[in-house]
């Protein structure tokens, strides 16, 4: 009862209790009219087309850095030294897709990891870990590099990617060329020369599962379960995103040991779950309105709740606020804390409406 006090005081010093703190967040784009369970699968089929736009320029950009590479004879110093600034722009021009596409993806992870049919895209193109990393889930692709190599499941392909050209892994960069990119003097975070097979490799990799999720998208035909079942799935999963936070730069700084999401804090992408989960939940609220109405607001408010909660701390994260791993784990508690009430609700419902669940 005392750790669980204190947690709630500094949680209440750091953001208050009131809901009138809350931060608004920007609601989720409707593509149809709500309350259709067609437009979760009509937002769906707009980020994925956006995704293929966005993995597209990442993979001209890296079939760009792959030639001029090649040119050099893969012989990374001559390259840097002959080169600088083609590398440089062409090597900005592929983090600025990436940064284009990472985002599109987290609004609509919460669809696309939450649906059983969907759900193995999830692990191959974000949450799947390496061979190295091991656990229950594993890529289960393999890369294969234009030089002929082949790196047995590499783990997800944003974190691949994401490592590669941001140089948090040293198989997957350059490690005995500093490559001072934007020309200020100083070689600071994410100034590296990917290894030039490895990014070609990634780049088309996530190109055409990019590709092959919006065939998928386009044959799924979304169902009440499909609904129920991703809020129920997604929706509690805040301890383990917050967990990546604590771990990763944006908390732990240059002590930090992962690899990937050093580029975007998790937060954001927390708040572009959360919001594709919404046009899941917009979709189902005309059906569970006309079984109880209260029920119903509630659901929508907590929902946006949560959202605002985590959008406000990120908001004091770019601001310039830097929590602690302690400050981390509180939050992380009581947004989980948030998330299981909102999932016990939305379950109680789908029980109401004999609408079977797929965990």
């Amino acid at each position: 009862m005392y750790r669980w006090l204190c947690a709630l005081t500094l949680v209440t010093v750091l953001f208050g209790c009131g809901a009138e703190e809350a931060v608004p967040t920007t609601q989720p784009t409707q593509a149809t009219a709500a309350g259709e369970l067609g437009a979760i699968k009509t937002y769906l089929l707009g980020k994925t087309g956006d995704l293929i736009t966005s993995t597209t320029a990442l993979e001209t950009a890296s079939q760009r850095y792959y030639d001029l590479a090649k040119a050099a004879n893969f012989d990374y110093a001559t390259l840097w030294n002959s080169k600088q600034a083609e590398v440089g722009t062409t090597l900005n021009e592929a983090k600025a897709a990436w940064l284009k596409s990472s985002p599109t993806y987290e609004q609509m992870e919460g669809i696309v990891a939450g649906v059983g049919s969907l759900a193995d895209f999830d692990v191959t193109l974000d949450a799947g870990s390496s061979a190295e990393e091991g656990g229950d889930s594993v890529v289960n692709y393999d890369l294969s590099l234009a030089d002929g190599r082949t790196i047995a499941k590499p783990g997800n392909l944003f974190g691949v990617t994401e490592s590669t050209l941001w140089g948090t892994y040293d198989a997957f960069r350059i490690t005995d060329v500093e490559a001072d990119i934007n020309g200020n003097g100083t070689l600071e975070f994410g100034e590296s020369l990917p290894e030039a097979n490895v990014l070609l490799a990634a780049a088309q990799k996530l190109k055409a599962t990019a590709t092959e999720l919006d065939t998928a998208a386009k044959a799924w035909e979304p169902t009440d379960s499909d609904a129920f079942s991703a809020l129920v799935v997604m929706v509690p999963t805040m301890n383990e995103y917050f967990d990546s936070w604590k771990n990763s730069r944006f908390v732990a700084g240059d002590s930090s040991t992962q690899r990937d999401f050093v580029a975007i804090s998790r937060l954001a992408d927390i708040g572009d779950i959360l919001g594709s989960l919404q046009v899941v939940y917009d979709s189902l609220s005309p059906k569970i309105a006309t079984l109880d109405a209260d029920q119903d607001r509630q659901i929508k408010t907590n929902l946006q709740g949560l959202r605002d909660f985590v959008a406000d701390v990120h908001k004091k994260e770019q601001a310039g606020q830097r929590f602690t791993a302690e400050e981390a784990d509180l939050l992380g508690a009581e947004a989980q804390n948030r998330a299981d009430a909102i999932t016990g609700q939305v379950s109680q419902i789908a029980a109401r409406l004999n609408v079977k669940i797929s965990e």
